[in-house]
């Protein structure tokens, strides 16, 4: 270390110009594969996994080989792999016992309630009900 103080940037500057410069990769060619064309089911695709093919091609040879009809079964043994949509539909019947189909669906227009006497009223106001409990503060 020299004893005079050197601005940081400078020394990085300097560290930089005088760093060797990084190895360029091995260029060399990628593993013979063959055409994705040619390609079946039965094919070896391990030639399509090394670390020099191009991502591109592994791609397109992945697709070849899940395009194959034994890849489109679904497990029977996963829960939502099954196609829940060709049930058939729920029938109006049983869908008008359902609450929220009742409430949402089927709403039917509200009910005005028949007015009450006053005299009604008043007579339920000045007396209490001896068959109802009443309500206690616990």
């Amino acid at each position: 270390m020299s004893d005079e103080k050197e601005p940081f940037l400078a020394r990085w500057s300097r560290l930089k110009r005088e760093a060797p410069a990084p190895e360029k990769k091995d260029e060399s060619p990628a593993a013979a594969v063959p055409p994705v064309e040619s390609l079946t089911p039965e094919s070896d695709f391990t030639a399509f996994m090394g670390p020099k093919v191009k991502d591109e091609l592994r791609r397109l040879a992945l697709k070849k080989l899940f395009s194959d009809p034994h890849f489109n079964i679904p497990d029977p043994y996963e829960a939502y792999s099954g196609d829940w949509t060709v049930g058939e539909p729920i029938s109006e019947e049983l869908l008008a016992t359902l609450n929220q189909a009742r409430t949402v669906l089927f709403r039917e227009p509200e009910k005005k309630a028949p007015q009450e006497t006053p005299a009604a009223d008043e007579k339920i106001a000045g007396e209490e009900k001896q068959d109802e409990p009443r309500r206690q503060d616990t």
